[in-house]
């Protein structure tokens, strides 16, 4: 790899970080209202990292039950996502966008949800 390309994909790398930051920084200031309204979240983690430590207004539904549980909420409901980093909730975002959920956040960390 050239040093130009290896300039490259490490500021595409901080860009790319900087943006998932600022976007669950975003998302973090509005959840309480969300919640409010009738938002749900769902912490996708596993049931194991789920009881060592969470939100305790949150669901348990582990990432890989997501596609094979029936969620019992409308689909026009508001679903607030979370996990450990934020790349397992935002997979589950991509599979229930895809079950017909329009109104999904990734929240990125659980702790963002507190």
């Amino acid at each position: 790899m050239t040093s130009r390309s290896t300039w490259a994909s490490a500021l595409f790398l901080i860009g790319f970080l900087g943006y998932r930051f600022l976007r669950f920084r975003s998302l973090r200031k509005q959840i309480p209202d969300l919640i409010q309204k009738g938002a749900i979240i769902i912490d996708v983690r596993s049931a194991a990292e789920f009881q060592n430590a969470s939100n305790p207004q949150s669901i348990n539904v582990p990432l890989d039950q997501i596609g094979n549980t029936p969620l019992p909420y409308p689909k026009e409901g508001t679903l607030i996502l979370c996990c450990a980093s934020g790349t397992r909730s935002g997979i589950a975002v991509g599979i229930l966008k895809l079950k017909g959920f329009n109104a999904v956040f990734n929240a990125g960390p659980w702790t963002n949800t507190l």
